[in-house]
């Protein structure tokens, strides 16, 4: 019979990539902790017009990428391929924009059916940190250091930079638009195919668009930061100069338009070389209309949005690594219930030491190549005669001579973690 394979796109997270998703998690939680946001988990699935409503029915995502089916209930569901618009959709629901200044993280899996390709998957995983009821520029500002500071903590400083711009408001865009749409149409002969059709549809992505020769047609285009109106180019105005009081270097990307329809305002892009194609590590912007677009009453948002697995791509060519390799194995010529005790033990008075246990038995050479495998640096070996008399030996398994260090079994919890601390120390 022939073995189920995972679905293409989709991809298990083995136990020796587990541990550098796990530091991640942990210094990106603990930086939106830093800047009082608080954690907010929303399920994977939702009512497709959840999407539709946010992200808009003339968009790539909406029109070929979202996983949407009927459910027995005939239903329109669909997987989240972003997480905005179902954070927008619980803090709606659960009455959490009451008090302006709400600063929510979240975090998981997303889905969208695309080609998949390095950088870029069916299941994809994202960070993402949102503010509502504030509308100053300082409130974009902070969003755009906390990218900075997350960066700094994962030692990805180099190499990383930022692209700003603004939309403008929605008359703003309405009057772009019109006015782009008037500059490509002499010009719609020249297009590829995907460009025509955003013609129709959602001009301001053709921006996005990766074909040379389109991309030469849009380089002379009208640009939207020329159309906005006075209130928002002083927003915008504010917004460069915090981030140059902050010393937080940018530049200014007149093209960058982000993909969905929601966003107004400031948008901005943290991008790396380093990555090919998909060079985008962060997104996000302002989305003043998203909350009134679902139901609920205005309220101003801003919010991004950052991949995992580009970020993994670029720590891993950082050469960082992580490892959760036991800290010592256990080897035994005792009972397996002496055993198992002694592991039980230590785990309780050290509970940051990681245990292995040979708890298949075997001759004493067979235990300690399988401590060798482990990447233990610790062997506790336990003799009878030694367990007996209360002690046990320790052996570093990456000193160079055999020696074993008998230790009092009441004080081998301590012991363990002393060498432990030392070894960390160098």
């Amino acid at each position: 019979m022939k073995n189920i394979q995972s679905i293409r796109g989709m991809h298990d997270i083995l136990p020796e990539h587990s541990p550098l998703w796990r530091w991640l998690e942990d210094q990106v939680s603990s930086t939106f902790a830093a800047y009082d946001f608080h954690e907010i988990r929303i399920p994977v699935l939702e009512r497709t017009e959840v999407f539709t409503r946010a992200i808009g029915q003339a968009t790539d995502v909406v029109e070929k990428e979202m996983y949407t089916f009927e459910d027995r209930n005939g239903e329109l569901l669909s997987l989240r391929p972003e997480g905005t618009a179902g954070v927008v959709r619980s803090a709606i629901q659960h009455g959490l924009l009451h008090t302006p200044g709400l600063k929510v993280w979240y975090q998981g899996p997303m889905f969208r059916h695309e080609r998949p390709q390095k950088g870029r998957q069916r299941q994809f995983h994202q960070f993402g940190a949102e503010v509502f009821g504030l509308d100053a520029a300082a409130a974009d500002v902070e969003l755009i250091a906390l990218g900075e500071r997350i960066w700094s903590r994962l030692g990805l400083t180099r190499g990383i930079r930022l692209e700003i711009n603004t939309l403008g408001d929605r008359e703003d865009r309405k009057r772009y638009r019109q006015r782009l749409v008037d500059y490509l149409l002499p010009r719609r002969d020249e297009l590829d195919e995907d460009s025509l059709r955003r013609l129709e549809t959602n001009p301001l992505r053709i921006f996005d668009s990766k074909h040379e020769r389109t991309r030469a047609i849009m380089a002379d285009a009208p640009r939207l930061i020329d159309e906005v109106g006075e209130e928002a180019r002083a927003h915008f105005d504010e917004v460069c100069e915090l981030l140059d009081r902050l010393g937080i270097e940018y530049t200014i990307n007149p093209g960058l338009v982000r993909g969905l329809d929601y966003y107004c305002r400031t948008v901005f892009e943290w991008i790396t070389d380093d990555l090919g194609a998909q060079g985008t590590v962060c997104a996000g912007g302002r989305y003043n209309d998203l909350v009134e677009m679902q139901g609920g009453k205005p309220t101003p948002g801003i919010g991004f949005a950052m991949g995992v697995e580009r970020l993994l791509a670029l720590l891993e060519a950082a050469g960082i690594e992580q490892s959760q390799l036991p800290h010592v194995f256990v080897v035994s010529r005792v009972p397996p219930a002496d055993m198992l005790a002694l592991a039980e033990s230590l785990r309780a008075e050290a509970p940051d030491l990681r245990v292995a246990v040979a708890l298949g038995g075997g001759s004493m050479k067979a235990q300690f190549k399988r401590a060798d495998r482990s990447g233990a640096r610790y062997c506790v070996v336990l003799g009878e005669s030694e367990y007996q008399a209360g002690q046990a030996s320790i052996k570093d398994l990456r000193a160079e001579r055999g020696e074993q260090d008998m230790v009092n079994l009441d004080v081998l919890a301590s012991r363990l973690q002393s060498l432990i601390a030392g070894e960390d120390a160098d």
